[in-house]
């Protein structure tokens, strides 16, 4: 909590700092010098070397994090680099929208961001802090979306300490005349997002939230992916836990080995949950089902804002993200099952200890009864006189240990 108070007051002490005196503003004490001209006492080349650099400096800031910031007019990107703010301009002015794209930011590049384009302070520390829960929220004209994208890891063979999925995650800021698409993490690279989607201007000239239908899609599409990849690892998973090799080891023999792996597979699973399960609920929201998207103090929603091509197209990521969401369900299920199966493994194979235990108890006590008897020494025991009764008690001990071996033998028990 301290340190989101210690984020907020510095945005705000950002954004609320006084301005400096203009020339010509009533109250200034210097005249109002001529266009081109450098100020009262200064010289010219002065002058044009502090303009370089707050030039410099205006275009350091916000830039550090950009991977890319472009203004879209009909469907097609402008040439030319622009700043954001200068790209927001010309995007107003032409009638387009601006799609910057920003990876990793950090509190001051998102704080002079949020101040070209009019971004909540609430949004803008999730956008910075990341490993947020998807979710969609609705600050005046802009809206924003929280996604969690998920990647599978590749490996040899599934351990108790395998990773099988990473996530990370993708913001977007929607609003008019812009689109910002703030990414943690390289699971979902945007690149090949951005040049599919210029290669559609008939797409783009619905406007920003065609960025966000290519972005949503190309995150569900990586979903789907990793549930068809999990799937071959439980496959394999059920197979090795189910049919144990002929010579099991002794961490598969106490059961630890297999039961371990089907906890690290749960923890991968429920982690690839926290990415797709939540989301559903914000992408029911875009499509415009009644009574779930957030609405504003005039009682607009995302929904009103989506063109009806896009929301078209939105709803076959709702259908295809309902199709992972029954796969996990499944997985889910599945595992359960597994672990279950494991378990009663691991019990009958106790109990079939616990009877060879007690078969080769009951073996040995036969000798040690028998034993225990004529050692004793009492004076007048029967037998004890006799030349061969020692012989005699081992063949009869013998003879007894051989005939429970082969009834235990003959019931399972050996």
């Amino acid at each position: 909590m301290a340190g989101r108070s210690q984020r907020r007051a510095a945005t705000a002490g950002h954004r609320h700092r006084a301005p400096s005196p203009r020339p010509g503003r009533a109250g200034d004490a210097r005249p109002t010098p001529s266009p081109g001209s450098a100020p009262p006492h200064e010289h010219p080349d002065t002058s044009s070397a502090r303009s370089g650099a707050e030039a410099a400096g205006r275009e350091a800031i916000g830039r550090g994090a950009e991977a890319d910031c472009a203004v879209y007019v009909d469907g097609r990107r402008l040439p030319g680099e622009r700043h954001h703010a200068e790209a927001l301009a010309a995007a107003r002015r032409a009638g387009g929208f601006v799609w910057l794209g920003l990876h990793e930011p950090d509190l001051t590049e998102m704080t002079e961001v949020a101040a070209t384009f009019g971004l909540h302070e609430l949004a803008v520390e999730d956008a910075v802090k990341a490993r947020q829960r998807p979710k969609l929220e609705r600050f005046g004209e802009v809206s924003f979306l929280a996604l969690r994208t998920a990647r599978y890891c590749e490996h040899t063979e599934l351990t108790e300490t395998s990773e099988v999925v990473e996530t990370g995650q993708v913001m977007l800021f929607v609003g008019p005349h812009f689109v910002i698409s703030v990414r943690h993490g390289d699971v979902c690279r945007l690149d090949p997002v951005r040049a599919e989607v210029e290669a559609r201007p008939e797409r783009l000239r619905h406007g920003p939230w065609a960025v966000v239908h290519a972005i949503t899609d190309r995150v569900v599409d990586l979903y789907l992916e990793v549930a068809d990849r999990m799937a071959d690892d439980l496959e394999v998973l059920e197979t090795d836990v189910l049919a144990p090799p002929s010579r099991p080891s002794a961490s598969d023999r106490r059961g630890a080995g297999g039961i371990q792996r089907i906890y690290q597979m749960k923890r991968e699973l429920v982690e690839f949950k926290r990415a797709v399960l939540p989301l559903q609920r914000p992408l029911l929201a875009l499509v415009g089902h009644a009574g779930i998207e957030p609405r504003d103090a005039r009682g607009a929603g995302d929904g009103d804002a989506v063109p009806a091509e896009i929301r078209r197209y939105l709803q076959d990521v709702q259908d295809h993200l309902s199709r992972t969401v029954e796969q996990v369900n499944t997985y889910d299920d599945l595992l359960n099952s597994i672990l279950q199966a494991r378990l009663a493994q691991v019990t009958v194979d106790q109990n079939n200890d616990m009877r060879k235990i007690a078969a080769w108890a009951a073996v040995i006590a036969v000798w040690t009864a028998i034993a225990g008897v004529y050692g004793m020494n009492f004076t007048h025991m029967p037998e004890l006189g006799t030349r061969y009764g020692y012989p005699v008690v081992l063949a009869a001990m013998l003879g007894i240990s051989l005939a429970l071996y082969r009834w235990f033998r003959r019931n399972g028990w050996l």
